[in-house]
């Protein structure tokens, strides 16, 4: 049994991700989601199979027996420079005493600081195994001399440096080509890739092609935050998701849920 099975649907997942407050600022906010219950009950009635919190969000706002925690260990602002670092905010130890299921981290490879960031997802991941709970690995190219965090080799080295650290599941950003999302994915041997949602996307319509090609490129499923909360309808934006990634049905056919 892989550590990430109780995540899984169909062999499949949805995590709805709100670790955004931190990452990028209040500017992505709304009067309702800028509520952390708001976003919470959208992960509790929506089918998700984990929501995203950072520490502080999580203490205070998620309720045990709900939608599974997957809680962001590091973090940092939007406010960086060519090359980002960011470090460990909490423990596993009280990650699970808050009540996650899982732990997250985020490596940014390419900057002059991954091997700080290595060696303390290192740590993290022995810890967490250490107490049966898998490590989710936010794995994104950046750097001065990044150019092109999306390109095929970059999105296939990201997925393959997380196999190679130990990561239990990769959230990757796509850029949009199906078959370099695969080749991503078959660099990731058994390990589950999942699609970063990103920005929020021009259209829904073009939002969930972006998910459908990701699953049918080998993906496990979407790690998704602002193209579901900052819907009109949430609600009708995550039976979508559902019916495309865990149900396997086309984009046309998830459109037509009303």
């Amino acid at each position: 049994m892989g550590r990430m099975d109780k995540f899984l649907r169909n062999g499949k997942s949805l995590i709805l991700a709100y670790d955004q407050g931190l990452e990028h600022g209040p500017t992505d906010f709304n009067s309702s989601n800028v509520n952390p219950k708001y976003v919470f009950d959208i992960a509790n009635s929506g089918g998700f199979d984990a929501v995203v919190f950072q520490k502080g969000i999580a203490e205070n706002y998620y309720q045990k027996g709900g939608v599974p925690l997957l809680l962001k260990l590091n973090g940092k602002t939007s406010i960086y420079g060519k090359d980002p670092l960011a470090r460990q905010n909490c423990s596993v130890d009280h990650a699970v005493k808050i009540g996650a299921s899982a732990v997250g981290y985020t490596i940014y490879i390419g900057s002059k600081y991954e091997s700080e960031m290595f060696s303390e997802f290192g740590r993290i991941q022995e810890e967490a195994h250490g107490v049966g709970i898998p490590v989710v690995l936010w794995i994104y190219p950046r750097g001065e001399y990044v150019k092109g965090d999306t390109t095929k080799e970059m999105m296939a080295y990201a997925t393959r440096t997380a196999l190679e650290l130990g990561a239990d599941a990769a959230k990757i950003k796509y850029g949009g080509n199906a078959e370099d999302f695969k080749w991503a994915v078959i660099s990731a041997g058994k390990m589950p890739v999942y699609m970063a949602g990103g920005p929020k996307a021009n259209t829904e319509e073009d939002f969930l092609k972006h998910v459908k090609e990701t699953i049918m490129a080998g993906g496990t499923g979407a790690a998704v935050g602002r193209n579901v909360w900052q819907s009109d309808n949430p609600a009708r934006t995550a039976k979508r998701l559902n019916a495309i990634v865990i149900q396997g049905k086309s984009v046309s056919e998830a459109l037509e849920i009303k």
